[in-house]
C-alpha cells in the first residue's frame, strides 16, 4: 500500500486521532505518536508506555472487498505480520538455549506474546456499510525500547528487554508495514498462518468462562473469529471475545 505516515508528539488516542482527521476514500494512512494519553487497549483496559519509548500508532485502510462476517480477517493479517517482525528481531538475538521460552505468538484474538510475556495489544475498530467493512482503524501498541513497566499490567515485556538493544522506531515502523503489506495481499493463507502460531495451541491449560476455570485446549478459531475449546472430557465449547479469559501466570 501507498501508505500516508504522520507523525505526531502526542494525543489522546491515534485511533481516535484518525477517526477525526482521515476522510472517506483518502489513502491508507497510519499517525504515530510518542505519547497518547488516553491509549486504550480492548474495553476499558489501558495501555502503558513511555513518552518516546514505544510504537503507538494507528492504520486505517478501507478494505471495502471484505464482506461484515469476514471482519476478523483484518485482525488476522495485522497479528500475523506484527508476530513475524516480532519473531524476526527475537530469533536473530537469542541463542538456542533460550528460544523456547522466547516463542513469539498471538494469543487470541490478537496480542502477539513472547513466552508468556505481552509485547504488543492491537485494538481494531471497523465501521460498516452496506454488508462489508468502509472502514477499519488498527490501532498497535508495541513495546520497543521501554526498560521498566510501573502499570498494574501483569506480563508485559519489550524488544529491549529480550534483545538488550535499542530500535529506531522508524526503521521498526517500515518493517511492520512492509509486514502487513506481504500479509494482506496473500489473505487466502491468513488463517492457516494464524493458527499455526496461536498461543497455547498445543496441550491443555487453564481459563476462565462465565462458569468458573476449566482445564482445556484449544481446538481451532473460526475464520469470524470465535474460539473453540476442547475440555478434558472431550466437551467442545465456542466462544466469542471477551466470553473467555485465559489465565497466565504472571512471574
Amino acid at each position: 500500500m501507498n501508505w500516508k505516515i504522520i507523525h505526531i508528539d502526542e494525543t489522546d488516542s491515534t485511533n481516535r486521532w484518525l477517526t477525526v482527521n482521515c476522510t472517506e476514500g483518502q489513502a491508507p494512512c497510519v499517525v504515530v505518536a510518542d505519547y497518547q494519553t488516553a491509549g486504550r487497549g480492548c474495553g476499558t483496559n489501558k495501555w502503558e508506555s513511555e513518552r518516546g519509548k514505544n510504537l503507538l500508532y494507528s492504520m486505517m485502510i478501507h478494505p471495502t472487498e471484505i464482506p461484515v462476517n469476514k471482519q476478523f480477517v483484518v485482525s488476522m493479517a495485522v497479528a500475523n505480520s506484527i508476530a513475524k517482525v516480532v519473531r524476526n528481531h527475537v530469533e536473530s538475538a537469542c541463542d538456542a538455549s533460550t528460544l523456547n521460552t522466547r516463542e513469539v505468538c498471538v494469543k487470541w484474538p490478537n496480542d502477539i506474546y513472547v513466552g508468556d510475556k505481552k509485547i504488543c495489544g492491537i485494538l481494531i475498530e471497523n465501521r460498516l456499510q452496506g454488508g462489508v467493512i468502509k472502514d477499519s482503524i488498527i490501532g498497535v501498541g508495541l513495546n520497543v525500547n521501554q526498560l521498566s513497566f510501573v502499570s498494574d499490567a501483569p506480563n508485559p515485556i519489550s524488544l529491549a528487554n529480550i534483545t538488550a538493544r535499542l530500535f529506531d522506531r522508524e526503521a521498526l515502523l517500515q518493517e511492520l508495514l512492509e509486514a502487513f503489506d506481504e500479509e494482506w495481499a496473500d489473505l487466502e493463507r491468513v488463517h492457516g498462518r494464524y493458527l499455526q502460531q496461536l498461543y497455547w495451541r498445543k496441550g491443555f491449560h487453564h481459563f476462565r468462562n462465565a462458569w468458573g476455570e476449566l482445564t482445556a485446549k484449544i481446538f481451532t478459531v473460526e475464520t469470524d473469529g470465535h474460539l473453540w475449546l476442547r475440555d478434558v472430557d472431550g466437551r467442545g465449547n465456542r466462544y466469542a471475545f471477551k466470553e473467555v479469559e485465559f489465565l497466565v501466570s504472571s512471574e
